[in-house]
């Protein structure tokens, strides 16, 4: 039940994560082609899609730990399903959190405002990228995954 119960959670916070990067990196981008100036509300949109993003990995992380679908014993990697989310998830999400974080600080301490949205906009679509790649959509065959 408590499975069934984070593994939900986890999949209908994704959605969350999505709309705010998404919101960000447009935002950002709207600023630096604009040359517009970077407001408390470019700042918000960035720092609730850095929340949402870090939510999304404890919930991951408490999952990679009693998941059916990870284990750590000789034959993962023969295992398409089993490699996907052992390693292949796990280590990709990592990744796209990490840029994205890695983005928030450094734009925070940018001086110029082209410079905090030009920051912003690259390492969060980065990071989203990644993350889509890494997400077990229902048309990836084989995964489990579902749209909610």
């Amino acid at each position: 039940m408590f499975y069934q119960v984070l593994q939900h959670l986890h999949s209908v916070n994704r959605w969350f994560v999505l709309v705010f990067i998404i919101l960000a990196i447009i935002a950002a981008f709207q600023g630096w082609s604009g040359k517009k100036a970077y407001t408390e509300g470019d700042r918000k949109k960035a720092l609730f899609a850095l929340i949402f993003t870090h939510v999304q990995f404890i919930l991951g992380l408490i999952l990679y730990f009693i998941s059916p679908y990870v284990s750590h014993q000789s034959g993962v990697m023969k295992d398409k399903l089993l490699r996907f989310y052992t390693v292949e998830h796990f280590s990709m999400m990592l990744i796209a959190i990490i840029l994205i974080t890695i983005g928030y600080s450094v734009a925070k301490r940018r001086k110029t405002d082209l410079s905090k949205f030009k920051t912003t906009a690259i390492y969060y679509l980065i990071g989203l990228i990644i993350m889509l790649a890494s997400i077990p959509w229902p048309f990836r065959e084989g995964l489990g995954g579902g749209w909610y």
